[in-house]
């Protein structure tokens, strides 16, 4: 019977003898070559050609950096031969051969390749030109500072190390790289079936993104573009556009163009094209032989020659070429065909790929940023670990050290009547030492740290490794200094101890001290930015997806200048402020129009002509909340002596909402919005005007809303937006509103159920009230009772009946609104807001003031309302704004931490539910006053 040990038959076709004896096991050939291929595959891609994301770089890098350690190559050391270099990392740690390691070293030492290179080079490593380093046996090198950043606490077990190809030795599997390498230097590898091209960065911006990154770990990338905006090329340059970065940064894949630096110059009577800075990883001598063979070849006209004036008075990233022209060239034209046939501009290729626990990953800006800072995090720990464990050791040698040194001539006995050393170190560990002696010995606070390690015992005995410290002390130790600074070395390991132990209590103390690195090194490395960052998109771009979507404050001064401004520089006051500066701006060119909009949103401007220009929120200047801004003029093409009269902000045409403009003299016209959704450069048609009138107020309406027209002299009607049928662009419109003698229409709401009407005078003083019903029953009101101000009566403060904006037919004289006074003066603007909403109020004068619009008092239609905001003299009220309550509540948190600017910007005020009257106002009558 079979055993169950007998080989297997020849009828096992998987498994045949050989006429040797052997076997044979047949396999599957697709099985075999799919699983050898895949093995070679991941030996390529983990062992030669992909950078580890934690310190960016290439077994064969890492292992000339740490070879170049072994031989004591510090950045304050000689320099010794490449060929020492090479050979030694050969033969240590590198199983490929030395061929391609001369090559990586020098790269590693090029200035015009790696933007922080990490070997401090002598002798010739090449140059930009494109001339090849001389042999290794005559070049020399050493660890740059930055390299010895890298490589700082390798020996204090901060990484995992693995045998050596041959086994002979050990080497890190990752350098604790306390240098962000990975982005600064980048790298470029090809592996099978996947690439890496990462570019070089700055390195005080990176450190910034790092600092960002640890005081927020939910930043998005678009925030960290703000430290890191682009790539920094050694070589310099102009990346133009930031649409590839950004797509970058946010998927990890895409393409820049980067162009050359050039400017033109005359020498003689001839223009010169003068390339300063060229592409990176082109080589100089490549680009003059391609600029000779497109002149020669007559593919580009104009150029008469090349000319290579580099010299070393330049930094060698730099070059000075000129390329003289023709002297019936047009420089421009040629300039504009080298950039397309030549490498003065070239596509560079974003790959963020880099091996993340083996395997290989591609990156966002953020998540290379947190692979690095996850990698620092655990290089400390370990480190703090290792220090707290040598620490500890150390001081339990101290302690036994100071306990002996209390009764030493006990200890020289029993040493002196030892037959050798073993049995005195035994004979030491056998001696009873009293817990008085050892806290006599050790201090209060050491005592304490003793007994938390020991045993509670009336006695206690020296260790082996006491013992041993013990017999090896030397005579010299007894003295009194001696015995002082071992005291004092205790009390520092106490100290060292307690401040790992604190260390290693809580991450953000460990995310403390990578930050206080990012800084250090910031401030011994950084460097101004080469490449410089072209806001020229090349090509259809989406532009929406470069701008980070946030509110702004859109302001628009009288003579045109424009600019948008964060709404977070706001700061929010209580009413009755004296409001804090928003704009230089004086009594000529006051502020006009103010309103808050997104950056996506398309702005359309219309004009006292009647017409419309369109652009985007972004396309606006943005500046700080003191600049003027800049001319409308050059950002539109308005027609001489054009002036802009409003402004609108639309994020979509959609065809069922409508736009109501309103005129001066009260018509009122309305057409559907996708009728604007393709503008002109010249601007388009929105109304004809009649020659007297002008355009005051546009609404965006919907199919149920309601139209408030209200008038400089307090009067307002309200109508459903259905009384005025849509009309095209170039058309006049129907009357809104009968108006007065010198009356104008200032302004126009949209009623809303939970909203109310404010109303702002042009002395500072306005009110809410609520617009009520539109289906109200009244009468229309009498001349009569439309022009008096007598404002005394019960009836005419009341906060119903006759408060509430009834829906009127379109045409009308319309209702009392409020009283303007001379306390009050004209009206300057009215606003639908709720409760929650906060308003923006600009003077003549700048002054800009932010309160809730809950903080306005609630009074009857028919009054004169409570100061809203205190002008200087001289100073008047021109415009308001709505800053919905949704984009009030996201500005929470950063006003709570906003200082104010200035006492003599914002002056606080006490609110009082009753209405501010100044002082020695004569014009004020007993009857002027509120309910």
């Amino acid at each position: 019977m079979a055993d169950g040990n007998e080989p297997p038959t020849n009828d096992d076709p998987n498994n045949l003898p050989t006429p040797s004896g052997g076997r044979i096991q047949q396999l599957d050939i697709q099985d075999e070559m799919r699983d050898s291929y895949l093995t070679y595959a991941m030996s390529v891609i983990i062992s030669r050609a992909l950078p580890d994301a934690r310190d960016g770089l290439k077994p064969s890098q890492r292992r000339i950096l740490v070879a170049m350690n072994d031989l004591n190559l510090g950045p304050n050391s000689g320099r010794i031969k490449c060929a020492k270099i090479t050979g030694d990392t050969s033969g240590n740690y590198h199983p490929h051969g030395s061929e391609g390691l001369y090559p990586t070293l020098v790269r590693l030492a090029q200035d015009w390749v790696m933007r922080s290179p990490l070997v401090d080079k002598q002798g010739n490593f090449g140059s930009l030109a494109g001339l090849p380093p001389a042999a290794q046996r005559y070049t020399e090198a050493r660890l740059s500072a930055v390299a010895s950043e890298m490589l700082h606490d390798l020996k204090r077990q901060t990484v995992d190390f693995v045998p050596t190809y041959d086994q002979r030795m050990t080497e890190p599997v990752v350098l604790p790289s306390r240098f962000p390498n990975l982005l600064v230097n980048g790298s470029n590898g090809i592996a099978v079936g996947m690439a890496t091209s990462i570019p070089p960065h700055n390195a005080s911006e990176v450190c910034d993104g790092v600092i960002m990154l640890i005081d927020d770990p939910e930043v998005t990338v678009d925030e960290l573009m703000q430290a890191i905006p682009a790539p920094d090329f050694p070589t310099g340059g102009i990346i133009m556009g930031r649409f590839g970065t950004r797509q970058a940064y946010q998927t990890g894949r895409s393409t820049i163009t980067l162009r050359a630096r050039t400017h033109f110059e005359v020498d003689g009577r001839s223009d010169v094209i003068v390339v300063t800075e060229i592409p990176y990883l082109e080589t100089r001598d490549r680009i003059r032989e391609k600029l000779e063979a497109l002149a020669k070849e007559d593919r580009v006209k104009g150029i008469a020659r090349v000319i290579d004036l580099t010299d070393r008075k330049i930094p060698s990233w730099q070059v000075r070429l000129h390329i003289v022209l023709k002297k019936d060239a047009d420089k421009e034209v040629v300039l504009a065909q080298l950039f397309q046939y030549s490498p003065l501009q070239v596509t560079v290729s974003m790959i963020l790929l880099a091996l993340v626990g083996n395997r290989p990953k591609t990156l966002t800006l953020k998540e290379l940023i947190q692979e690095f800072l996850r990698h620092r995090i655990d290089v400390i720990r370990r480190r703090t670990e290792y220090l707290l464990g040598e620490a500890r050791k150390r001081k339990h040698v101290v302690e036994g050290l100071l306990i002996a040194q209390l009764d030493i001539d006990h200890v020289i006995q029993t040493i002196r009547d030892s037959s050798s050393r073993a049995q005195a170190r035994e004979r030491l560990t056998e001696i009873d030492v009293p817990r008085e002696m050892v806290e006599r010995a050790l201090g209060t606070e050491g005592f304490r740290l003793f007994s938390m390690e020991n045993d509670e015992a009336a006695n206690y005995n020296l260790t082996t490794r006491q013992a041993e410290a013990i017999v090896s002390m030397q005579l010299g130790s007894l003295a009194n200094l001696e015995r002082e600074e071992l005291g004092g070395e205790h009390q520092k390991l106490l100290e060292d101890i307690k401040g790992y132990l604190e260390l290693l209590s809580d991450e953000a103390n460990i995310r403390a001290v990578i930050r206080g690195e990012m800084e250090d090194l910031k401030s011994k490395y950084g460097e101004k930015r080469r490449t410089t960052i072209s806001d020229e998109e090349l090509g259809d771009v989406d532009r929406d997806a470069l701008i980070t979507e946030e509110p702004m404050v859109v302001t628009l001064s009288q003579r045109g200048y424009v600019k948008r401004t964060q709404l977070s520089v706001y700061q929010a006051q209580n009413r009755g402020g004296r409001g804090i500066a928003g704009a230089k701006s004086d009594g000529d060119d006051p502020i006009e129009h103010l309103f808050v909009a997104s950056t996506h949103d398309y702005l359309l401007f219309f004009t006292d002509r009647g017409k419309v220009y369109w652009s985007k929120v972004y396309d606006l200047p943005l500046q700080g909340r003191t600049a003027k801004g800049r001319a409308l003029i050059n950002l539109l093409q308005l027609d001489k002596d054009e002036r802009v009269e409003q402004c609108l902000a639309v994020r979509e045409f959609a065809e069922d909402r409508y736009l109501i403009k309103v005129t001066a003299g009260g018509i009122v016209k309305k057409t559907v919005l996708s009728a604007y959704s393709r503008p002109l450069k010249g601007g388009l048609i929105a109304i004809n005007l009649d020659d007297d009138d002008r355009l005051i107020d546009v609404r965006i309406v919907g199919e149920d809303d309601d139209v408030l027209l209200a008038t400089s002299s307090g009067m307002a009607i309200r109508f459903s937006q259905s009384d005025a049928r849509a009309m095209g662009r170039a058309t006049r419109g129907v009357k809104g509103i009968k108006l007065g003698k010198s009356d104008v229409v200032i302004g126009m709401a949209i009623p809303a159920d939970d909203h109310t009407l404010l109303t702002v005078c042009e002395n500072g003083y306005g009110k809410r009230t609520p617009f009520g019903p539109g289906d109200v029953s009244g009468d229309e009101v009498d001349d009569d009772a439309v022009e008096s101000d007598d404002e005394g009566t019960e009836e005419a403060n009341a906060y119903s009946g006759n408060a509430q904006y009834r829906r009127q037919n379109r045409g009308g004289k319309g209702l009392r609104d409020i009283k303007t006074t001379k306390r009050n003066g004209p009206v300057i603007d009215v606003l639908s807001v709720s409760e929650q909403d906060e308003v923006l109020m600009v003077t003549a004068k700048g002054k800009i003031q932010r309160i809730r619009a809950g903080d306005i008092s609630q009074v009857g239609r028919n009054t004169q309302g409570v100061r809203v905001i205190r002008l200087e003299e001289g100073d008047k009220l021109v415009s308001t704004a709505r800053i919905p309550y949704e984009v009030a509540a996201s500005l929470a948190d950063d006003e709570a931490e906003t200082p104010v600017d200035d006492a003599t910007d914002s002056v606080p005020e006490t609110s009082e539910p009753t209405t501010e009257l100044d002082a020695g106002d004569d014009s004020r009558s007993d009857d002027d006053q509120e309910a």
